[in-house]
């Protein structure tokens, strides 16, 4: 009975297709916002963590200040003896790098392009989970002296050599060269949406002397090992800086210890919340398109109240015709919700590529879509469905 009551369905809507179509239209657009929007967010998500994990391994930033971004300076720099200090009284750390940044114009092979100078240890590459792409990274001896040696980032390598080989190559930054060891591993985009591979690496020493003309450190990375208790290690990084920095007890830190992952629970959950929101509002025009169902539904009892009679008037039972409306209703938004799908994962694959975010196939969110799209179909045909069912058949013999 159910198999015949579905190609009843079937031979009505493929009997008014356009009708149909924009019955079935506003399913159609519901289920794909819904889903593109979530599948989106969750690209956006995995993004956010990918670039904020590039940033290091198990790494806390040690920072001037009170807290990060603007407004968050006011704090005294830190000092080359601060990092030793931290590589020698705190336990459970696999590297300590200071961090001295600078722009910069670098000049070579007939070109100048602005990047960021950044000065630091061997560590650094450790810390911040750099790999080499070819060369080497620093001597002892060039750290120690402050030698004229760089390693660059693939974005530098691009605009300056192009396709070339780099290393042994003369770089100008500012007023003095530096020859070229190493070529570091691309990156990509980082988390506040720069381009990390847009820098070179030089020695603490020469980075001071050469580049910025002071001592001071602006930031010191730590890396933890593996299983250290993160919570311990920020409260000894904490308790050293306070009395490297003489604050007295009760007297607010002028520093903060920062822990990446606690960046990326952050920034994480606020593009949760974003997708979230805008699932939600997508979601409004699944009602809308439930409610052009019924409409639909509606205006076809009125134009088949005749048949309706017919059927009731040879024995049709009224379940028997309401089921028979209702399944129609089903069946419109249930092509509607696969057609969405369709739609959701072409659009989403597109803006994905578009955005510069993975595509993260979601089942749960199709399969939910597509189930409450067949239940949009039970919720709103059920009306016009029991109305057919109720007809009087002596009334319905006479309708025109």
């Amino acid at each position: 009975m159910f198999f015949n009551t579905l190609l009843l369905a079937l031979r009505e809507i493929r009997r008014n297709l356009l009708r149909s179509f924009l019955t079935m239209l506003g399913i159609v657009i519901g289920v794909s916002a819904v889903i593109t929007m979530v599948t989106l967010g969750n690209g956006a998500t995995r993004a956010v963590q990918t670039q904020i994990a590039s940033l290091g391994s198990n790494l806390l930033m040690i920072l001037p200040g009170q807290r990060m971004g603007p407004g968050g300076g006011g704090g005294p720099a830190f000092q080359a003896a601060d990092v030793d200090a931290v590589r020698q009284q705190v336990g459970g750390l696999q590297g300590v790098a200071p961090e001295v940044r600078s722009g910069a114009t670098l000049v070579a092979n007939g070109r100048n392009w602005s990047a960021q100078v950044t000065g630091s240890n061997n560590d650094w590459f450790q810390v911040a989970n750099w790999t080499l792409a070819g060369g080497r990274i620093f001597e002892p001896d060039e750290q120690r002296v402050g030698a004229a040696v760089c390693l660059i980032g693939a974005t530098v390598r691009r605009e300056l050599w192009g396709s070339t080989d780099p290393v042994g190559e003369q770089l100008r930054v500012k007023k003095f060269s530096c020859t070229v060891i190493g070529l570091l591993g691309p990156k990509g985009q980082g988390a506040m949406g720069n381009d990390q591979d847009n820098l070179i690496v030089l020695p603490l020493a020469t980075m001071q002397r050469r580049v910025v003309g002071h001592t001071r450190v602006n930031t010191i990375l730590v890396s933890m090992a593996d299983h250290t208790d993160a919570e311990q290690t920020k409260a000894a990084l904490t308790d050293l800086m306070r009395e490297r920095r003489k604050l007295a007890e009760g007297e607010d830190n002028n520093f903060n210890v920062l822990d990446t992952r606690q960046i990326a629970d952050t920034m994480s959950g606020t593009t949760q919340v974003m997708t979230m929101l805008l699932g939600a509002v997508a979601a409004v025009s699944l009602v809308v398109g439930g409610i052009g169902i019924m409409n639909i539904m509606l205006v076809s009892v009125t134009e088949r109240t005749r048949e309706i009679g017919v059927r009731l008037a040879i024995g049709a039972l009224e379940r028997e015709v309401l089921l028979q409306f209702l399944v129609e209703a089903v069946v419109l938004a249930a092509l509607g919700g696969l057609i969405g799908i369709v739609l959701a994962t072409a659009a989403s694959l597109g803006l994905a590529g578009l955005m510069g975010i993975p595509y993260q196939f979601d089942a749960t969110i199709n399969l939910a879509s597509f189930v409450f799209s067949a239940g949009i179909g039970v919720v709103f045909g059920y009306f016009p469905a029991r109305r057919a069912a109720r007809l009087d058949p002596i009334e319905a013999l006479r309708h025109e």
